[in-house]
């Protein structure tokens, strides 16, 4: 099973807002998925980024792959991989 790690999209119409999960890469982008590890909401100035980040480097070092938006989320949140 590949898991990955991305974005799942939670907000209204026009109104994106994200939360960061874990999946199965086979499962559609809003649909089922294993955990909840973060959020993202683009709309704000600046960007909030929220990651739990001892969950993120536990799935890291189970073989989770980070989706790009994700890795680069990651990179900004200051989270060392």
């Amino acid at each position: 099973m590949a898991v990955r790690i991305r974005l799942t999209r939670v907000g209204s119409k026009k109104n994106p807002i994200y939360r960061v999960v874990v999946a199965d890469s086979r499962s559609p982008r809003d649909g089922r998925f294993i955990e909840i590890i973060g959020r993202y909401n683009p709309q704000t100035d600046p960007s909030t980024i929220e990651l739990d980040e001892a969950k993120v480097k536990d799935w890291l070092a189970k073989g989770a792959q980070p989706s790009e938006p994700v890795a680069k989320l990651i990179k900004a949140a200051g989270i060392s991989t």
